[in-house]
């Protein structure tokens, strides 16, 4: 299988899985973190003047306010470490905010580093920066292979209910709905290429099913 096509799929996926942990339409975006790809091309602009480091995060139509705001900040930091601090965070909360706006997501601030974005997330991040995918795809695997095996044995244990036991029956289709749903939306997610961003939670929820085990 070709390179660009395992990245494409494990693309996929890491949203798919992801969606199936927080719940649809909650995935995390980090891209409005402090510690984020957006805030970091950012620092690397200023601190080398190239505003080219980040002009790859906005589309053509945004160039220019980018540009204006790039110089803006240049000059200002020229006056001392407060304006300097103030100056930086100006154009990195412009900068998220016109990339969310061309990803068709809202912008709520910038969010402070460190948070934690569960295991998918940095794994996708990291297998980048190591160019090995293989830890990724392990981690992945093992979320959805136990996730399955739970849905499945939940439905399986309400399926031979008695005929007559409407309340039972009941229970029954609805583990039925929640597998078919799960294992629908994971396949979909897999199969097509996702695009733009989702709104984060509150709070990343643990589970206990995220981690591969080791043999």
């Amino acid at each position: 299988m070709k390179r660009t096509t395992v990245y494409t799929l494990v693309t996929a996926l890491v949203l798919g899985v992801s969606t199936l942990l927080f719940g649809a339409g909650e995935v995390f975006a980090h891209c409005d973190g402090m510690d984020g790809p957006v805030v970091v091309a950012a620092r690397k602009a200023l601190d080398t003047g190239n505003v080219n480091f980040v002009l790859i995060w906005v589309g053509k139509k945004d160039e220019s306010e980018i540009k204006k705001a790039f110089q803006k900040t240049l000059t200002v930091r020229k006056l001392g470490p407060e304006a300097r601090e103030l100056a930086d965070r100006y154009f990195f909360e412009t900068l998220v905010r016109i990339h969310r706006a061309s990803e068709g997501a809202p912008y709520t601030g910038l969010k402070p580093a460190g948070r934690d974005l569960g295991p998918a997330v940095p794994a996708a991040d990291k297998a980048l920066a190591d160019g090995n995918v293989e830890p990724l795809i392990k981690l992945l695997t093992h979320v959805v292979n136990e996730g399955i095996r739970e849905q499945y044995a939940i439905v399986k244990s309400k399926k031979n209910f008695k005929k007559d036991d409407v309340d039972a029956g009941r229970e029954y289709v609805e583990a039925y709905v929640s597998y078919i749903h799960y294992v629908e939306r994971l396949y979909g997610d897999s199969v097509k290429a996702a695009h733009g961003h989702y709104h984060e939670p509150i709070e990343y929820e643990k589970n206990t099913h995220l981690e591969p085990e080791s043999h």
